[in-house]
């Protein structure tokens, strides 16, 4: 790793010439992968670096990027980087109003968008944005878009940028070395503003060092578990500092990360790359899950008996595993056949050579984590926050703990205050939040970073996540209830895709209950529904009721009879990032309950009955 001061300027350098010939980045064109070395990589950055002065930005300005995940996103984010400018990424599913607020919020003079649609949705704000140079266009804009603004600020496609860069590169051959020679690490990095689950988003503030002591705070943890031998696919929103973390990693590990397509042909993209490592959110495995489990469903009886014995096999071979027992010879055997038969056509749909799923973000269901590792599919459950730069902690190679978050990596300190509040202290934290001092100074104290999670070490020292504070339900009978817990277990049900549980200060627990069409495809003429049936139909459907209160039952089953759902409603909508979920895929709890204020009151009306809403 990197020895002297830390930027990601000085990371490049170091690995471009440590490795120059290995492959750094790749994408998919045409049903096949193409790549750039660590020359080429440097190269690339090295041409959009010196196409920046021609924008007339300068050291120190900000830059925002207002685009999905795509090679370009990730060169001029390492561009700007090593150019001693400052990133804001914006979500791409932001409206209007939410990119003007982050826009100027943060004093951001450069604009990169996607294409058209972005595009028209920036066009709005422009009178008002005084601070604005320069839009980049990522893909060259439309004629009538191009009308909207093109007489009111300075335009550049990707492609224009890349030519200016290579002509400015011959005469000025050094200008990115030497601006990473000049690179602070405490100069700016990116200002990553959180997906607003409790409100309006706040901007941390990033530094150079911060940001390096991450990415050695991760290779110091996987101890060379990780090598240029393997391959990423990178997938996550580069807006979400997972994704962002994520695009980093060929730095340090000096392996090759290949860019998706796009999510839609995540599955197809994988048979194609076939990755060594994926990072991934909850919601991604989630529907995995469902996928193996409703195939399996769907499938003959033989198949269905397969499918149990396998399971059988493998949760009774990994009960000795991790109690440290030795399997017998009989159920070595066993086992190895349940996974030729049944669990290898699971492993092989994700290309066959997965060694490591990471999971962030969000909880991860231990019955899904579990699930997986029967089919080879190892996942280290890994937590961090914005504030903390992605992962703080990380299950070990060596022994992943279903149910923890892992042990702290690098140099992460931790410590709990009296209501179980999990603190962080680190080089690997955020500064400050930007124009904010009162939200800073409640958030660091002491040197303290207060993460409003509530969590506890298990004996064995991997940290257990309970709750977030503020969600923490308290019933009218003085009970303290984890909705974190209820909707982890939630999770596992075939036709269950989203729950919020609510119940503060009530007299018991309830449920706000998201569902998919495509899970329901299977049942919809047994319920006497339309195939073009709305979620709305589906949700109102007598027989569809009576199988989402059988899967909570089962969900009862697994609680204590205090925090067990007594009522829940069925959302007549699918939850999206559209109306209900963030851009990293969380509930906005507070916007749905808001939301859904009458069918919550409407589980606590007074009946004779207790029947379900």
């Amino acid at each position: 790793m990197l020895n002297g001061p830390k930027t990601l300027g000085r990371l490049l350098k170091y690995r471009t010439e440590k490795t120059p010939d290995m492959k750094a980045i790749g994408w998919i064109e045409n049903g096949e992968v193409k790549s750039l070395n660590f020359s080429e990589y440097k190269k690339q950055i090295e041409i959009l670096a010196a196409a920046f002065p021609k924008m007339g930005m300068n050291v120190g300005d900000k830059i925002a990027i207002l685009a999905q995940t795509c090679k370009e996103w990730h060169f001029l984010d390492m561009a700007a980087l090593c150019y001693r400018a400052c990133v804001v990424p914006i979500y791409p599913s932001y409206l209007t109003k939410e990119i003007d607020h982050i826009f100027r919020h943060s004093d951001s003079t450069i604009l990169v968008v996607e294409n058209d649609k972005q595009m028209e949705k920036v066009i709005p704000n422009l009178p008002e944005w005084t601070n604005l140079k320069a839009i980049i266009a990522l893909n060259d804009l439309s004629e009538e878009v191009l009308k909207k603004f093109r007489n009111s600020c300075t335009y550049f496609s990707y492609r224009e940028l890349i030519r200016i860069g290579t002509e400015e590169i011959k005469s000025h051959p050094d200008l990115l070395d030497n601006q990473i020679i000049n690179q602070l690490p405490e100069e700016y990095a990116s200002i990553i503003y959180t997906s607003g689950t409790t409100g309006e988003p706040k901007g941390a503030v990033i530094t150079h060092h911060a940001l390096a002591t991450m990415l050695s705070n991760i290779e110091k943890s996987i101890q060379g578990g990780f090598s240029s031998k393997d391959r990423a696919l990178v997938f996550l929103p580069l807006s979400h500092v997972l994704g962002r973390c994520d695009s980093f990693l060929p730095l340090v590990f000096g392996w090759q990360s290949v860019y998706a397509e796009n999510l839609e042909k995540l599955i197809d993209d994988i048979q194609i790359v076939k990755p060594t490592v994926m990072i991934a959110v909850p919601r991604i495995f989630e529907k995995i899950y469902a996928g193996v489990m409703a195939q399996v469903e769907s499938g003959n009886m033989l198949e269905r008996h397969a499918f149990k014995w396998a399971t059988h096999i493998a949760k009774n071979y990994f009960y000795k595993i991790d109690r440290d027992l030795s399997p017998s010879a009989s159920e070595i055997i066993e086992f190895k056949l349940a996974q030729k038969l049944v669990f290898s056509k699971i492993y092989e749909r994700f290309g066959g050579k997965i060694r490591y799923f990471v999971s962030g973000g969000a909880p991860l269901s231990p019955a899904i984590i579990e699930f997986l590792r029967y089919a080879n599919l190892t996942v280290l459950e890994g937590y961090g926050l914005t504030e903390t730069i992605a992962p703080c902690c990380l299950n070990p190679l060596s022994k992943q703990v279903s149910g923890t978050v892992g042990r702290p990596i690098g140099d992460v300190q931790f410590a709990f205050e009296a209501d179980g509040e999990i603190l962080i202290k680190s080089e690997a934290l955020f500064k400050e939040y930007y124009k904010n001092p009162e939200a800073t100074q409640e958030a660091i104290r002491e040197g303290w970073f207060h993460t409003g999670d509530i969590g506890e070490f298990t004996p064995e020292g991997y940290l257990k996540i309970t709750d977030r504070k503020k969600d923490l339900i308290k019933t009218s009978g003085g009970k303290y209830i984890a909705p974190q817990k209820i909707e982890n277990i939630a999770k596992t049900q075939a036709h269950i895709s989203q729950i919020v549980v609510v119940g503060d200060q009530r007299k018991y627990v309830s449920a706000l209950i998201g569902i998919e069409k495509e899970r329901f495809l299977s049942l919809l003429e047994d319920f006497g529904l339309a195939s073009d049936c709305s979620i709305a139909e589906i949700a109102e459907n007598e027989g569809v009721r009576n199988l989402i209160a059988q899967e909570v039952d089962a969900i009862n089953q697994e609680l204590a009879q205090y925090e067990s759902i007594k009522k829940f409603s069925i959302l007549p909508v699918e939850l999206t990032v559209e109306n209900y979920l963030t851009p990293s895929l969380k509930i906005k709890r507070k916007v749905i309950t808001a939301e859904y204020v009458k069918e919550i009151e409407a589980m606590y009306q007074e009946s004779p009955f207790d029947k379900r809403a």
